[in-house]
């Protein structure tokens, strides 16, 4: 009775050791999941430990222990499957599979990549929308002491919008506790091209997020609802209705145990209910904007790159090796998230043989011949043209101006707010144009066009316009001051940034002013005013 009494105390104390592991650690009970194999390991490590605890009594009898030799053996077995694995499905055995992961079609760039207004240009990077999100939470009183935002900012178009969109979370756990009930109320929304930021209220609040606990925290509500599923990173987004959902991309393996991973289902949960809708990739609805992570397509378009004549190539002789550059941004195109990089020897030169744009929804790939600077170079460039000022270049844009492969850049000062914009040309990067706001930049880079002989004519947004102030007003925007105006017979307003136009000061209502300007969307952007 004893012996049978403590057979059942070791497992019991094994169940909830082992139940304990995987409510924390969330392992899918899956062969092609390395956590899975981590959790097999573990979990006999364990019974072996607590088995030589409680039957026996020293070193010697754990030593000629059958049951701890077995169990060593068993260990043994598994570390050997799961190297074996790991290797039969690397590129080092397919490299011709992995180099045909990516379907790469080679485009036109100025058939697909069409000019755009100002007011659809992204001018803000991930960092910048945190900070601009962080100052938005510091002016709302009454949630602020109990959340914080969230590091998500998932760039989508939403309404045909580049927006940057993350959820509220709790400030602590304190705050949880006594918030949860509730859920979070808010998410913020940051317009990429205006800076406009929007907290906005839900009326039915986020019950399911990251910053949830037990059952609630949505990796463990989604690992005990679909067990057997791997997923890969988990993107925060909304549809057109403003609903928040999360976007849960569940992995699949094509080469081996462990190899040719890609995306085989997509989870949608909805963050204020709960509910799950479970969709194949093909199947996945227009509005999601990120389904394939960043990381996976760089990867992909890496092995389509290098393993054109096998792995060892890749390494030894490089024989038409290209690899992606050191950095990505996004691009909005049909409707849809793109993510850009340039397209570069391995050799590690300062030139870039063209770029490529990867659909993270649909997987699409389209390669274009490009030849020119690389994105490092470029952002050099600009950051030595106002050198004397500080600035930190972000990351560029690939834009089209007037017909012109042409490197879109903003430039930060020591607080991370955006203070000049840069156009570099992409081919020809001596030629840079900085200037106070996007419009100003357009229309000095367009005038450099012309002026190198690379354009004959510059297509430009820029207008112009005479007429008599009827109104002017005064107004802060982050520590900067700006007038806005309006013109006798015309209902426009016209917003004049002092730090760049200061003589703006000089005119009072019933002056005549003429101004050249870009047409925004509730404002336009003065960009001179011809004395």
């Amino acid at each position: 009775m004893k012996k049978i009494q403590r057979n059942l105390i070791i497992l019991v104390v094994l169940g909830l050791i082992g139940f304990a592991y995987y409510y924390v650690t969330l392992p899918a009970i899956n062969i092609h999941s390395s956590g899975f194999w981590v959790f097999i390991i573990s979990a006999i490590v364990a019974a072996l430990a607590i088995y030589g605890f409680a039957r026996l009594k020293n070193a010697d009898e754990m030593k000629n222990s059958k049951v701890i030799k077995a169990g060593g053996v068993i260990i043994i077995v598994v570390i050997l499957i799961y190297a074996v694995g790991s290797l039969l499905s690397s590129p080092v055995i397919n490299a011709k599979k992995y180099q045909q992961i990516l379907k790469v079609e080679e485009r036109e760039f100025t058939e697909d990549i069409e000019e755009i207004s100002f007011s659809q240009i992204p001018i803000l990077d991930k960092a910048s929308a945190e900070l601009l999100g962080d100052r938005k939470m510091g002016s709302m009183v009454k949630i602020v002491s109990q959340f914080e935002a969230s590091n998500h900012y998932t760039q989508i178009n939403y309404q045909g919008e580049p927006v940057r969109v993350t959820p509220l979370k709790y400030a602590s756990l304190i705050k949880w506790f006594t918030n949860r009930s509730e859920g979070i109320p808010a998410y913020i929304k940051i317009d990429m091209a205006s800076q406009d930021v929007e907290v906005v209220q839900l009326e039915n609040e986020i019950r399911y997020s990251d910053s949830e606990h037990f059952g609630r925290n949505i990796y463990r509500y989604l690992r005990f609802k679909y067990p057997t599923y791997i997923f890969d990173n988990i993107n925060f987004e909304i549809d057109d209705n403003g609903v928040p959902y999360w976007v849960c991309p569940v992995k699949d393996f094509t080469i081996g145990l462990f190899g040719g991973e890609t995306v085989g289902r997509v989870i949608l949960l909805n963050a204020v209910t709960g509910e799950t809708i479970n969709y194949a990739v093909e199947d996945v609805p227009q509005w999601i904007d990120r389904v394939y992570s960043s990381e996976l397509v760089i990867s992909y378009y890496d092995y389509y790159g290098t393993l054109k004549h096998g792995y060892f190539n890749s390494i030894l002789g490089q024989k038409d090796c290209i690899q992606t550059t050191d950095g990505y941004n996004y691009i909005a195109l049909e409707d849809d998230v793109w993510l850009y990089t340039g397209v570069t020897s391995v050799t590690g030169d300062q030139s870039n043989v063209g770029f490529v744009l990867i659909n993270q929804r649909t997987m699409e790939t389209r390669y274009y011949s490009v030849e020119g600077a690389t994105e490092v170079s470029a952002m050099s460039s600009a950051e030595g043209q106002v050198q004397e000022m500080g600035y930190i270049a972000t990351f560029p844009l690939l834009l089209n101006i007037s017909g012109e492969p042409t490197y879109f850049i903003a430039l930060k000062d020591d607080e991370g707010l955006v203070k000049r914009y840069a156009m570099v040309n992409v081919e020809k990067y001596q030629l840079v144009a900085i200037g106070g706001s996007v419009a100003e930049c357009e229309k000095i880079y367009s005038k450099l066009l012309v002026s190198s002989g690379i354009s004959s004519t510059a297509d430009s947004d820029i207008m112009k316009k005479t007429g008599i102030i009827s109104r002017i007003a005064q107004s802060v925007i982050e520590g900067n001051s700006h007038y806005y105006i309006m013109l006798e017979g015309s209902r426009d307003i016209f917003d004049v940034d002092v730090a760049d136009l200061v003589g703006i000061i000089r005119y009072a209502e019933g002056d005549t002013i003429t101004i050249e300007y870009a047409v925004g969307k509730e404002t336009n952007e003065v960009i001179s005013i011809v004395e």
